[in-house]
């Protein structure tokens, strides 16, 4: 058992671009005094995401990005996570590709949680293809991130059933509850590596 004397969270940055049940999740598992981490920004590619209103509940800094030109917009976020010292970046539910340079910058220390078992199902719709293949079982997994989309090294995944009777929607409904429970664990394993 660590001894957490002059114990020092980690401050992160959550990336979203819509409703942040993810983040809602994440923000509950920072407030926990053994939590490795802090939660000092939001940021989002929507002005509109229903997220944005968690980071207005919990008075954590937020700012949206349009990210139509995305060179621009990652230059101006590199500014403010540097402003804001941080040293650890969860995409939850973020709709925008970063480029390979700004995932350089932040080698190693960027985190996503996909709505499939990877390496299946990489990218959008993954509901739909896993209904549409019959496939047997579906899942989340918690990965670095890294240039290819979805394709960095697996920290951890979580199998559901699918039954003959799911639907995109209601499998969708059955696996956010599991990613609500592994990301914070995936975080908290990812902080022991680094």
């Amino acid at each position: 058992m660590v001894k957490l004397i002059g114990f020092k969270k980690v401050n992160t940055a959550v990336f979203i671009s819509g409703a942040g049940s993810n983040l809602r999740s994440l923000i509950k598992f920072s407030l926990l005094k053994k939590s490795p981490i802090k939660i000092n920004f939001i940021v989002s590619s929507k002005i509109k995401a229903k997220g944005l209103e968690y980071a207005k509940l919990h008075k954590i800094k937020k700012k949206t990005y349009n990210f139509k030109n995305i060179s621009f917009s990652e230059k101006v976020l590199l500014k403010e996570l540097e402003i804001s010292k941080i040293n650890l970046i969860c995409l939850a539910g973020f709709m925008i590709i970063l480029s390979k340079n700004f995932i350089k910058k932040f080698n190693g220390k960027i985190l996503n949680i996909h709505p499939s078992l990877l390496p299946k199902y990489k990218g959008l719709n993954t509901h739909e293809r896993v209904i549409n293949n019959r496939e047997k079982f579906s899942g989340c997994t918690v990965h670095y991130v890294n240039s290819q989309l979805d394709a960095g090294k697996i920290i951890m995944q979580k199998k559901v059933k699918v039954s003959k009777k799911e639907n995109p929607q209601s499998l969708k409904e059955k696996i956010l509850k599991q990613e609500h429970q592994i990301y914070p664990k995936a975080i908290s394993k990812a902080l022991t590596s680094l």
